[in-house]
């Protein structure tokens, strides 16, 4: 399967031009929510202001969103599950920060009275897969605890797993398929209430003396500085034609699936990055065969030439604090239209509908054959940041830097494929671009 990647950049068509910036911010969060499931750039934008506020309290923060709340466009439109770190390559940033990130996400809700629930995971495996499961166990029991982690976490295992039989496995789930010989129980995943987390972020950047929340602005314009080093960022509000410039001497883009139409703006035409978008849908389930069940239930994901293991793991079954069943997401490549330059048009795709619910049932029914097909009904759908496109294999999180002049002085930091893990990463990331890449851990 081919998809052509669109390569629209911001203000491409000049209906804004330069303005002099008539104030200035130290540093300027681009996006408090743009895109879809478990990559949250909503939390993740929101949790690098808050990081920014709490590392530099005497530098002025500036959050703006183009939303009238954060997360409208991915935080909201997430599974809300705390991951283990199982799935991604060992080396990886995806596994570094999830481990360190789920640690902190953890002892936030703890802190911060943010409803969360330890669930577990079951990874599910018929015969023919329990190589899969197996090998996945002896990886998780390799990975250790990234940078940053306390002292004392070397003592307990980063990712503890194990291998359980499919007996076993219908004991905590009895309605699983007869078929399931074996699982992979990963005791460290669980769910969080991500609208409550996000409420709980804003609180800490809204209480910072030096910090500030912008909601319905978005950014149409981004310039190098012609004279102090940074950028010169103009910003429209709300329903307005036209708008202010301001110079943020650092700008952090946390846009998600626009992050790349931003950084396209000020790079030459050949070297733009491509933009490719992944609908997932969601499907709500009331009726027989997931009785009694409390825990999360993942398939194997698809292996093989034809598949796509790391751009999805299968449709699996969430739960929410309420105990209410999704199934989901699938995974439904979206074509840009020929000659199309509007980076939102999947915005056009945001509906949920039923003609993918008898996939779905097909799906399930390979692990709790129980299930109606009468009982699916459309829930939600979003959009994941893609920065490849179908068959092309892992993609880590990309952290790029640019700078407004040849010295290094004026930073656009843009956080680039933000997807999943990225709500149980958000508190990680935030922590490595503002300590690490910012150095503040060496302030």
């Amino acid at each position: 399967m081919k998809v052509n990647g669109l390569r629209a950049a911001l203000n491409a068509q000049k209906k804004f031009r330069f303005k002099e910036p008539e104030g200035a911010v130290d540093h300027l969060v681009v996006g408090g929510g743009n895109s879809y499931t478990d990559s949250s750039p909503g939390v993740v934008g929101l949790a690098v202001a808050r990081r920014l506020a709490q590392r530099f309290p005497g530098k002025s923060t500036y959050l703006v969103e183009r939303h009238h709340i954060a997360g409208e466009e991915t935080s909201s439109r997430n599974s809300e599950v705390i991951h283990a770190g199982l799935y991604y390559p060992p080396d990886s940033l995806k596994t570094r920060l999830c481990l360190r990130g789920r640690a902190l996400l953890y002892d936030h809700c703890r802190t911060h009275n943010v409803p969360y629930k330890k669930t577990g995971k079951l990874v599910v495996a018929r015969e023919e897969q329990r190589p899969y499961i197996e090998s996945l166990h002896v990886k998780a029991q390799q990975l250790r605890w990234p940078p940053h982690s306390p002292a004392s976490s070397p003592e307990a295992v980063a990712c503890p797993t194990k291998l359980i039989s499919g007996d076993d496995a219908r004991d905590l789930e009895p309605e699983l398929h007869k078929n399931i010989v074996a699982a992979l129980w990963s005791s460290e995943t669980g769910i969080v209430d991500s609208h409550t987390l996000m409420e709980s972020l804003e609180k800490d950047i809204a209480d910072s003396e030096s910090s500030e929340l912008v909601y319905s602005t978005r950014v149409v314009r981004i310039d190098p500085s012609r004279e102090d080093p940074g950028w010169v960022v103009q910003l429209v509000t709300g329903d307005a034609e036209d708008g202010d410039a301001m110079l943020a001497r650092t700008v952090i883009n946390c846009a998600g699936l626009t992050a790349p139409l931003i950084l396209n703006a000020i790079l030459p035409e050949q070297q733009r990055m491509p933009m490719y978008f992944a609908r997932g849908s969601y499907a709500s389930y009331r009726g027989p065969g997931i009785k009694r069940v409390s825990h999360l239930i993942y398939p194997c994901p698809a292996v093989g030439k034809d598949s796509h293991a790391f751009h999805s793991l299968g449709t699996h079954l969430t739960l929410d604090l309420q105990g209410k069943v999704r199934f989901g997401p699938d995974l439904d490549w979206l074509e840009p239209p020929e000659g199309e330059e509007d980076a939102d048009f999947w915005q056009r795709h945001l509906v949920p509908t039923d003609s993918r619910l008898q996939l779905m049932y097909e799906a399930v029914k390979e692990y709790l054959p129980d299930v109606v097909p009468e009982g699916f009904q459309p829930d939600y759908c979003g959009i994941r940041p893609k920065l490849v496109g179908p068959g092309a294999g892992f993609q880590d999180f990309v952290f790029r830097r640019d700078y407004a002049n040849g010295e290094k002085e004026g930073e656009l930091i843009s956080l680039l494929g933000i997807e999943s893990p990225g709500l149980t990463s958000s508190l990680a990331i935030a922590e490595y671009v503002v300590d690490d890449m910012m150095g503040a851990g060496h302030v």
